[in-house]
Formats: structure tokens, C-alpha cells, sequence
């Protein structure tokens, strides 16, 4: 049975788990935005913006949508604060998997705690920790 993949439900089953419990410093959260959505596909993430940058103890709110293709496929991620990264369509919010190499290079072993993680990680890198950011409260 080794290398058969967990099916869809059963992974989501086990993000929800560790997403509710609690993880890591608490920099990073997530969980179901509706608990009646049978088929799993709407989240919401939070994050704490990193120190020394920009973003520093801004708390940034997203929206995550698995469609029935996930983990095969990256869910979609929309900021709902505004922020200013290299990788979020100032239009929207919606984090462009061009311009989002884990997005871009989704493996189904990835998780929503890793993207999170990851996206965090990246406001803290050259090109964003610095960039101006919109007024700390608003939204797409």
C-alpha cells in the first residue's frame, strides 16, 4: 500500500485537524470558513506579518479555495487585507501562482500551513520587506 495517496476528504480531515488544534508559534492560522461545506473548499488563513519588515505585527486575513482537485492542484489564495507583495495582484488580492514559485510548483505534498508559512516567509525577503503597505485595516 506504500505510495497510494490519501484521498481528498481524509487529507482535508487531517489539515482541519492540525489547523484547530494549533501549530508552530502561532504566526500562522487556518480553518474552515464555513463548518456545514461538506466538500471542505473554503478557508480562511491568518498571518502575523514578520518582524524587522514592513509588515511588522500586522495581521494580514486570506481566503483559500480548494477546489475538488486538491492537493493534486494548488487551492487559490486571496489576500482580503490589503498588502503590497511582488506576488499579490493589487487589484484583487489574489496571490499570482506566476509570481508565487510554491504555487506555481504546487506538489501535492504541500499543505495549507506550509503555503502560509511560506507566504509569510516571503514578506520577509529583500524584494518585500521594505515595500511601502496600504493603511493597516483595509481590504479588497
Amino acid at each position: 500500500m506504500a505510495g497510494v495517496p490519501i484521498p481528498r476528504s481524509f487529507r482535508l480531515l487531517e489539515e482541519l485537524e492540525r489547523g484547530e488544534k494549533g501549530f508552530g508559534d502561532g504566526t500562522v492560522s487556518y480553518g474552515m470558513e464555513d463548518p456545514d461545506d461538506i466538500h471542505m473548499r473554503n478557508w480562511t488563513g491568518t498571518i502575523i506579518g514578520p518582524p524587522n519588515t514592513a509588515h511588522d505585527q500586522r495581521i494580514y486575513s486570506l481566503k483559500i479555495h480548494c477546489d475538488l482537485n486538491y492537493p493534486e492542484c494548488a487551492p487559490k489564495v486571496h489576500f482580503k487585507s490589503r498588502i503590497n507583495l511582488a506576488c499579490v495582484d493589487q487589484r484583487d488580492g489574489r496571490v499570482d501562482p506566476i509570481k508565487f514559485v510554491m504555487l506555481g510548483n504546487w506538489k501535492r505534498e504541500y499543505t495549507l500551513e506550509q503555503l502560509l508559512t511560506e507566504i509569510r516567509r516571503d514578506m520577509s525577503s529583500p524584494s518585500n520587506r521594505k515595500l511601502p503597505q496600504p493603511p493597516e485595516g483595509t481590504m479588497y
